[in-house]
C-alpha cells in the first residue's frame, strides 16, 4: 500500500498510516463520540449512533478509512481517533521498539488477519472483529467435532488475540457476559 510520505513525518505517523487496525474494524467494532462531535462527524459522511448516551459513536470499519484516514487533518476529526494510541505506537514513541520492528509487528498481524479472513463464514456483520467474535463463540459452544478448517480458525484466532493484547494493548476483544 502506498502512502504519501513527507520528509517531516515522524516514524509514529508512518506506522499509523501503514497499520490502520484501529480504523478498519479489526481491533474495534465502534468508536465513541462526545455529544458535541455528533453533528460534525455526521457531516463528514459517517452514520452516527445517537440513541444511547453511553454508546454514542459510529461503527467500524470507519467509512472514512480508505487505506489511510481521509479526514485526518479535518477540524472534525473525532477526538477518540485523535487520542487513541495502541501499545506498539506508544513503544515507538518511547523508543522501546525500532521503526522496522514496529512495522514488522503490524505486517505480521495483517498477514495473520489475511489468513483468518477466508476461514470466516459468510456474515451480515461488516466488522472483522464482530465476525470473529461470533464465529469463535459459536465454535466454542459446539465443543468437539470441529473440522480441520474450524480448528485452524480457532488456533489462528488464539494467536491473533494474544497479539492484540500483548502487542496492541487490546485485551477486551471478546464480549464477556456480565
Amino acid at each position: 500500500m502506498n502512502h504519501p510520505v513527507s520528509e517531516n513525518e515522524s516514524p509514529a505517523n508512518l506506522l499509523c498510516k501503514a497499520c490502520g487496525l484501529c480504523c478498519s474494524g479489526h481491533l474495534f467494532s465502534w468508536v465513541r463520540l462526545n455529544a458535541p462531535e455528533l453533528d460534525p462527524v455526521q457531516s463528514l459522511g459517517v452514520t452516527v449512533i445517537r440513541d444511547d448516551p453511553r454508546q454514542r459513536g459510529f461503527t467500524q470499519p470507519c467509512p472514512l478509512w480508505d487505506g489511510v484516514c481521509t479526514v485526518y487533518t479535518s477540524p472534525h476529526y473525532p477526538r477518540s481517533c485523535k487520542t487513541y494510541r495502541c501499545k506498539v505506537f506508544k513503544q515507538l514513541l518511547d523508543e522501546d521498539i525500532s521503526f522496522p520492528d514496529a512495522m514488522t509487528v503490524v505486517q505480521d498481524t495483517l498477514s495473520l488477519i489475511r489468513e483468518i479472513e477466508p476461514l470466516l463464514p459468510a456474515s451480515t456483520a461488516v466488522s472483522f472483529r464482530e465476525r470473529v467474535i461470533a464465529y469463535k463463540e459459536e465454535l466454542e459452544a459446539n465443543k468437539g467435532g470441529h473440522t480441520t478448517a474450524e480448528q485452524e480458525f480457532l488456533s489462528k484466532t488464539a494467536v491473533l488475540l494474544v497479539r492484540y493484547e500483548d502487542l496492541f494493548g487490546v485485551d477486551d476483544f471478546i464480549d464477556y457476559d456480565a
